[in-house]
């Protein structure tokens, strides 16, 4: 999949017109038609004005090809972030509403358990012995006070992941370290629920965190990985269209083409 081509396709083409004359004419044609320049992301070359002008160095930096799938799977990462948080704030706010009507809820509760038993008989689900109804019964217990303080709890964590599917969809670098250092903070409770008891959604959930974690940490050179943040920028900067045109002629001034042979006469 050409990521370039089909970002350009949604969002348009991006070109820039540098002032420097040997690097401006390996980035524009002309035409029957006028002038087209070459665009930044996928070097398809678009007739009209450049939408920028000025010094090679403050021409934009546009992602290009794998840049741009990274930036895919960082939103990807980032909406699933976004979706959990966003479930976690609303068991939050169902664990308050519990607190506050304990009571009623509970007698509600055990009120049906006694119409469901013929139900569960017949498909031989214990009631009596089932770890659903136990489970429940066992909330039941809980005063509102601890009802209350849990709902914070799940209040703070929907607020972290939130803040991670933020910082991710944006590509910000204080994004993809809190997202590292939160979703490490997290591997511990997720490694006793294993350990507790092996499920495929837990399986797969434990593998998703760890693969978020060395993704990022790999390809966005976090904590001096690969050599940081100056080697993440100077990788950057030499995808840049304007750059590899600019190293392509230099090349060429300091290697140039032998001159062909005059014809035998």
């Amino acid at each position: 999949m050409d990521w370039s081509l089909l970002t350009c396709a949604r969002k348009g083409h991006i070109t820039y017109a540098p002032d420097e004359e040997k690097l401006r004419e390996r980035l524009v044609v002309s035409s029957p038609i006028g002038e087209a320049w070459r665009c930044l992301r996928c070097g398809t070359y678009v007739h009209g004005e450049p939408h920028g002008k000025g010094p090679a160095d403050r021409a934009p930096l546009v992602k290009r090809g794998r840049e741009l799938r990274d930036a895919f799977i960082m939103r990807f990462f980032a909406v699933e972030r976004g979706i959990r948080g966003l479930i976690v704030l609303v068991a939050a706010y169902g664990v308050w509403r519990f607190a506050g009507s304990r009571g009623s809820i509970e007698r509600i509760f055990e009120k049906e358990i006694p119409l469901l038993r013929p139900i569960a008989d017949q498909v031989g689900w214990d009631l009596d012995h089932s770890k659903v109804v136990t489970s429940v019964r066992h909330v039941f217990d809980l005063d509102a006070r601890t009802l209350r303080w849990l709902a914070v709890g799940l209040i703070v964590y929907g607020a972290i992941e939130l803040i991670e599917a933020v910082g991710l969809w944006l590509l910000k670098r204080w994004g993809e370290y809190f997202a590292v250092v939160a979703t490490c903070f997290g591997l511990p409770i997720e490694i006793y629920e294993l350990v507790e008891k092996v499920t495929a959604l837990r399986v797969g959930a434990l593998a998703l965190n760890i693969g978020l974690i060395v993704y990022i940490v790999v390809t966005k050179r976090l904590f001096g990985v690969r050599g940081g943040r100056a080697a993440h920028e100077a990788h950057l900067r030499s995808e840049s269209l304007i750059e590899v045109e600019q190293a392509t002629h230099e090349s060429d001034l300091r290697h140039p083409s032998a001159p062909a042979p005059e014809p035998a006469g």
